[in-house]
């Protein structure tokens, strides 16, 4: 099996609202290539945030007191302390450089997602408000303009538990799976598996990284290609939740809380 990635590079910078899907197929004829049936395409949450102008002026921000005592110990803005209070549900741990919180979306990651790169000095982004609704409008727009059948994933760049460094993840997604389920299905040896869930969702969202990198790559959209088992991931009702380990389950949470 053979997979293709293909970076679009012919994407302008956005400072206002915009339709996504329009400035997709405009840099898909720059590049002189088409959208086809089973494509995925990923694209990263700063230009969803930018053309849906879901962006934060910084300067309008005014830090709480709660917004000053975390910045005193994490360092950080209070500017942007006060917007990560304002775009989480939860503050789950505070350190000496980050802010871990469970966003509005239900997402736990490093500062709720805000986002002060590839935007304008004093700005910053956060996390769409609804990542999945922002990709099935993007995916109904795509194929009504090309009469193909695809999918479309949200990414973002978040660390991880116990390992250094940050990678692709998926925040959003429409027509997709973003859990493929495989319990069921037999290993190379005839056994069955009992209990194998795989994040195809952030496994996509990863390779894409790639080529969206995380400086000035300037690719804030990726085309994978080639997906044999498309089919089985395919789902015009799927959510991102699916992917979203419940408060109830998150051990590491409730042992952090039993010491308490």
């Amino acid at each position: 099996m053979t997979i293709e990635l293909i970076g679009l590079n012919k994407i302008p910078i956005i400072d206002g609202k915009e339709s996504i899907a329009k400035i997709i197929i405009e840099a898909i004829k720059s590049q002189k290539i088409e959208v086809k049936d089973q494509d995925i395409i990923l694209i990263a949450e700063t230009l969803i945030a930018k053309c849906e102008e879901n962006i934060v002026d910084l300067n309008k921000v005014i830090p709480s007191d709660e917004a000053i005592k975390i910045s005193k110990k994490t360092k950080k803005d209070p500017k942007i302390v006060e917007v990560i209070i304002q775009e989480s549900n939860e503050i789950i741990a505070v350190g000496p450089d980050f802010i871990i919180s469970e966003t509005k979306e239900g997402f736990v990651c490093a500062n709720a997602g805000i986002d002060e790169s590839n935007v304008k000095e004093g700005f910053a982004t956060p996390i769409p408000e609804n990542p999945d609704e922002s990709a099935r409008t993007i995916k109904e727009e795509l194929e009504e303009i090309t009469g193909k059948k695809i999918a479309i994933i949200i990414t973002d760049t978040q660390g991880r538990a116990f390992r250094n460094g940050a990678v692709g993840v998926s925040i959003g997604c429409a027509g997709i799976n973003p859990l493929w389920q495989r319990k069921g299905e037999k290993d190379l040896y005839g056994r069955e598996l009992q209990t194998t869930e795989i994040a195809i969702g952030d496994e996509l969202a990863s390779a894409a990284s790639l080529l969206m990198g995380q400086a000035n790559e300037g690719i804030p959209v990726v085309i994978i290609r080639g997906i044999s088992y498309f089919k089985d991931i395919e789902n015009d009702n799927a959510h991102i939740k699916t992917l979203l380990r419940s408060k109830e389950r998150d051990i590491f949470r409730n042992i952090k809380n039993s010491y308490e």
